[in-house]
């Protein structure tokens, strides 16, 4: 599936608002659907960007043979899931309206996507 169709398909998660593809090295985001007025999905690119660093680095630094899944930002209203896209150098970022998503299926669907996508 193409970057286009991956984001719509995220965009299909029960209370999907905004989703897109980033390049960690760069902080860019490659696609973008959804956000908003309070949602900029090049700011937030540029932030999880440091989140996924952040992580990287303290694997690393804690001599971690391992690879991050998935990370989950829990807010009082909204989820944001970053899923990176293996073997890339890139994640998806989803956000989604708490109290419509549901975090088990949004996780599964955001990993199939994943799974699925083709750069």
């Amino acid at each position: 599936m193409n970057i286009e169709a991956a984001l719509k398909e995220a965009m299909n998660i029960d209370g999907a608002l905004g989703a897109c593809l980033v390049d960690w090295e760069s902080g860019m985001s490659l696609g973008a659907i959804g956000g908003g007025e309070y949602l900029d999905l090049d700011v937030a690119a540029a932030g999880n960007t440091e989140v996924i660093r952040a992580k990287l680095r303290t694997m690393h630094a804690l001599r971690l043979d391992d690879t991050i899944e998935d990370i989950l930002i829990s807010l009082s209203r909204q989820y944001h899931l970053i899923r990176p896209v293996r073997n890339s150098g890139l994640f998806l970022y989803v956000v989604l309206d708490r109290p419509r998503a549901n975090l088990a299926l949004a996780r599964h669907s955001l990993r199939l996507i994943e799974s699925d996508i083709t750069i």
